[in-house]
């Protein structure tokens, strides 16, 4: 065995016994959920009219006190949308956001406008594009009173439409749920980490603790951040899968999520960033052409197993995905060509 197959079989060993753990430990929201505190679910929105159509009546079904829509400048009749809904139920509020001061990343100004204007003991920040069904914010009750937690985050079931998607998107997941053994959330282990901006609660009082938004202002990846900030502090923090009660479709093709997946991995350190595309090739691509060993052989099939795995716990049933595997490192090129410039570009805004 050579030493680079030995090295390459061992990681893939340790992403899939991350993968088994996880498949029981890793917690699922399920219906019925219970009663909890007043409940403010805060939505940022930048050009989200179509998308808000689809989504707002999901929010309606959820038992909050208090459904905040923040309009971020939008050019597309976003305002008028939520403006229609809050005529059908008084819960729904209008907020018409400020152009972000200096230093201040958009969505995290839109939220940090947001949490000043709730009147909830939970804050609820959730993105336009993420569905809610019936019974979803009940469960969300329901696991952070099981988890104890001060800081709740979701990962939605995500939904694929294209090949594109389908090369990348399901990296979230089975990065999240390979090296993140849900149990390490409860053991002094403050690097054990991570939260998704696209569904994340706070206990009011945590929030405030952590000092919201306005201490990750200029951070692109701000949920991580608000994560770390979280453990840091000693307060504790919850996650979960959504299941078939959270859901998502963040990109709407492959050239939009590596524009998407490129923004947020521009945090990163340019070494880093080319010695992770080295090495996804080196795990996903390399054994299919190097199959003569018997560790190179395993590699392959670990491979195309955790995408299995995680498709399974996840409950998206794309099972097919996993003969995506070999060629997810040439995806991924573009990404981390994006990732590697000088500024990064979303919702029309440029970040240095």
């Amino acid at each position: 065995m050579g030493a680079l197959s030995a090295v390459v079989l061992g990681f893939h060993l340790v992403k899939t016994a991350g993968l088994v753990v996880n498949l029981a430990a890793f917690p699922v929201l399920r219906a019925p959920g219970r009663p909890g505190p007043r409940t403010s679910i805060l939505v940022p929105a930048r050009d989200e009219a179509e998308t808000l159509r689809g989504t707002l009546p999901g929010l309606l079904a959820q038992p909050a006190a208090e459904i905040l829509v923040l309009d971020d400048g939008s050019r597309d009749g976003t305002a008028a949308v939520v403006a229609a809904f809050a005529e059908r139920d008084g819960r729904v509020r209008l907020v018409t956001g400020t152009p972000p001061p200096p230093g201040w990343v958009g969505k995290n100004w839109a939220c940090h406008q947001l949490a000043g204007a709730a009147t909830g003991d939970l804050l609820v920040f959730c993105d336009a594009d993420v569905t809610l069904a019936p019974g979803a914010l009940s469960a969300v009750h329901q696991q952070i009173h099981a988890q104890r937690a001060d800081v709740f985050s979701v990962f939605p079931r995500q939904h694929t439409g294209t090949v594109g998607e389908r090369l990348l998107v399901p990296l979230v997941d089975e990065t999240l749920l390979g090296f993140l053994p849900h149990p390490l959330l409860d053991a002094p282990v403050p690097g054990a980490a991570t939260a998704n901006g696209q569904l994340l609660a706070f206990a009011r009082g945590a929030y405030e603790r952590i000092g919201g938004h306005a201490a990750v202002a200029g951070s692109i990846v701000e949920d991580l951040a608000l994560a770390r900030r979280t453990r840091a502090r000693g307060l504790k923090l919850g996650l979960a899968l959504g299941g078939d009660l959270v859901g998502t479709r963040m990109y709407t093709g492959y050239r939009d999520a590596v524009r998407g997946f490129g923004r947020s991995l521009h945090a990163g350190r340019r070494r880093w960033l080319l010695a992770g595309a080295a090495w996804q090739f080196a795990a996903y691509s390399l054994p299919w052409l190097r199959r003569g060993s018997r560790a190179w052989r395993w590699a392959a099939a670990l491979g195309l197993a955790q995408r299995v795995l995680a498709v399974a716990k996840t409950g998206r049933r794309g099972y097919l995905e996993a003969l995506l595997v070999p060629v997810t490192a040439p995806a991924v090129l573009p990404v981390v060509a994006v990732a590697l410039r000088g500024t990064a570009r979303w919702k029309g805004r440029t970040y240095p």
